[in-house]
């Protein structure tokens, strides 16, 4: 079954083809074409993971090519996919949180006049972005990363006869370009260090290279994920991009698109390990994004922009993981954060579909008795952002935060600051419960 892993991505490239050959004579029905393509990858992942899970623990690692990309003598690069633990994890909560907006977004999108060009741009997404998470190679790797990229950029701007909007896609892709030159930077030196661009080879090499080399990958990588994943200082972009429909902001700037760069590091995490101080630059950037971060959102008023703030914090909350090498952590709080932030951004498009596209909390309030099972799950999605047990939060902040403890000589001061912007999520999230659910009808 692991053999099928081409077949995740194939889905939504198929249907992005379909919507791209017969897109507006399906009219709104390309909506459920591209749903379906969404839910066929969905059940390829499944199959692929069940696939894996039935293999040895040392043998939970495949590598499937197609053919050979790029046949340039000593630079040799294959179109192939590789099937571990990490790959199929990101592809179980890509494919079955993107499903489940796919399907959101039908409703959400009904009546405009782009309609089926939506969901063209959603399925070429979720492609681009399956083959990031499966190349077996950083190429593949940067072929996805450049394609969601130019997806963001399309969506984020989807409605860019407004001035404003259009303005948030060039800046969102403007600022992803300063953040790509440091991937492609980080990739010609581990081509230039281990003469191959493969996964399985740059972790085999890994231990052998110099540790000043060790920490220029690490940091120029750095850079690209900083840029991708919003970290101080490329997060501009990031709440700007609140700019494209709600379903946009659930599934790329909650989900999926912003988690590629943790992504990056945890499968480069062997280089990493011989990085030295380049961990700590990791730790300090991502616990201090996700402080600032926090401490904006408290003083936001539009119901998107709490939202994107905090995400940007609780993106800063996995670097914090990924610098202190509790990667696994990373990895539990990526898949966490999908879910609750997506359902967040969902029931927050509710409320603005409600409210005829108002976005401002101040004008919110006594919204629960209109809409019982928004709020309802809503505040399922502020339990679990808050960190209040039992809910998923609780548990992926617990683990990053005794990774941090034990991280060396700065270990408690980062758990202090992981610690305290813990408490402030949990502060403005319960601010934007009361103000739009509860109080007088404003």
């Amino acid at each position: 079954m692991a053999e099928l892993i081409w077949l995740i991505p194939a889905f939504p490239l198929l249907g992005a083809l379909v919507l791209l050959a017969a897109g507006p004579r399906l009219g709104e029905r390309s909506g459920w074409v591209a749903t379906a393509a969404m839910a066929g990858a969905f059940v390829s992942s499944v199959l692929v993971f069940f696939g894996l899970y039935g293999l040895g623990e040392d043998e939970r690692h495949v590598v499937v090519t197609l053919f050979t990309w790029i046949p340039g003598g000593v630079f040799s690069v294959d179109m192939g996919f590789l099937a571990d633990p990490l790959s199929i994890t990101m592809c179980l909560f890509i494919t079955g949180v993107a499903t489940l907006i796919h399907l959101y977004s039908i409703a959400y999108m009904h009546g405009d006049e782009k309609f089926s060009k939506f969901f063209l741009y959603l399925n070429l997404f979720a492609f681009a972005m399956l083959m990031l998470v499966t190349g077996s190679n950083l190429l593949i790797t940067f072929l996805g990363w450049e394609g969601v990229g130019a997806c963001s950029y399309l969506l984020i701007s989807f409605w860019h006869r407004s001035e404003a909007n259009a303005a948030a896609g060039k800046k969102a892709f403007i600022t992803n370009r300063v953040g790509d030159v440091g991937f492609m930077l980080g990739t010609f030196l581990v081509f230039t260090t281990i003469g191959s661009l493969n996964y399985v080879d740059i972790s085999a090499a890994a231990a052998g290279i110099a540790g000043t080399t060790a920490i220029a990958i690490g940091l120029l990588f750095f850079l690209g994920a900083a840029g991708k994943s919003a970290q101080l200082p490329l997060l501009v972009w990031l709440p700007d991009a609140m700019a494209g429909p709600t379903p946009v902001s659930a599934l790329i700037h909650a989900a999926t698109m912003v988690t590629s760069g943790v992504y990056l590091l945890v499968r480069i995490n062997p280089v990493l390990v011989q990085a030295a101080w380049a961990n700590d630059v990791i730790a300090w950037v991502g616990v201090l994004t996700a402080l600032w971060a926090a401490t904006v959102a408290l003083a936001q008023n539009d119901i998107k922009k709490v939202l994107a703030y905090s995400t940007i914090s609780q993106l800063g909350y996995t670097f914090l993981a990924v610098g202190t090498g509790a990667y696994g952590a990373a990895i539990f709080h990526v898949v966490t954060h999908a879910f609750f932030k997506g359902l967040l951004f969902l029931g927050a498009g509710s409320v603005i579909h409600s409210l005829h596209h108002d976005q401002d909390m101040r004008r919110m309030g006594g919204l629960r008795k209109y809409l019982p099972i928004t709020s309802a799950t809503f505040i399922v999605g502020w339990l679990a952002i808050a960190g209040v047990p039992p809910f998923a939060g609780f548990w992926s902040k617990d683990d990053i935060l005794a990774g941090a403890w034990e991280f060396g000589s700065a270990g408690k001061a980062l758990w202090a600051v992981g610690l305290l912007t813990a408490l402030i999520t949990a502060f403005y999230m319960t601010r934007q419960v009361i103000l739009v659910f509860y109080g007088p009808e404003r």
